[in-house]
């Protein structure tokens, strides 16, 4: 089985470093990268539209507070590549706001999951944003 790539688009570092955590104690087989911002994540996209191909995403991961880009502008520009618009997007952000949820929805995410407050419930949440890997990602999780 092959590790599935996984990019997610996160400005918090204290985010991003328990969201690497629950994906490494889950042991989800993917190799996680990361973009800061909306422009640093359109730039790493782009970069596998051009002979990258091992770096393309199976997965996106998005913030909506994201700064130079935000989630929704990225989102809306992802949705209009035809080179990108197949990536499925997971909206994982800290707003519970259902006109976010809606207009997210509206611009083509798949699921939109908001952050939770404990990690016990994070690690859970990182469990059903990960559910949206293509078949075969979650095979290795169970494992020791």
């Amino acid at each position: 089985m092959t590790d599935k790539v996984v990019l997610y688009v996160e400005d918090e570092d204290a985010a991003w470093m328990l969201f690497e955590s629950a994906v490494k104690s889950a042991r989800l087989p993917i190799h996680l990268y990361r973009a800061s911002d909306g422009e640093e994540a359109l730039s790493f996209l782009r970069s596998t539209r051009n002979g990258n191909d091992s770096l393309r995403p199976d997965l996106l991961i998005l913030d909506l507070g994201l700064p130079r880009k935000d989630g929704w502008e990225l989102l809306n520009e992802i949705r209009a590549d035809p080179q990108l618009n197949n990536i499925p997007i997971v909206v994982f952000t800290s707003s519970a706001m259902p006109g976010d949820m809606r207009r997210t929805m509206e611009l083509g995410a798949h699921a939109y999951v908001t952050k939770p407050f404990t990690y016990d419930d994070f690690l859970k949440a990182v469990d059903i944003v990960c559910s949206y890997l293509p078949p075969g990602a979650k095979a290795a999780k169970n494992q020791p």
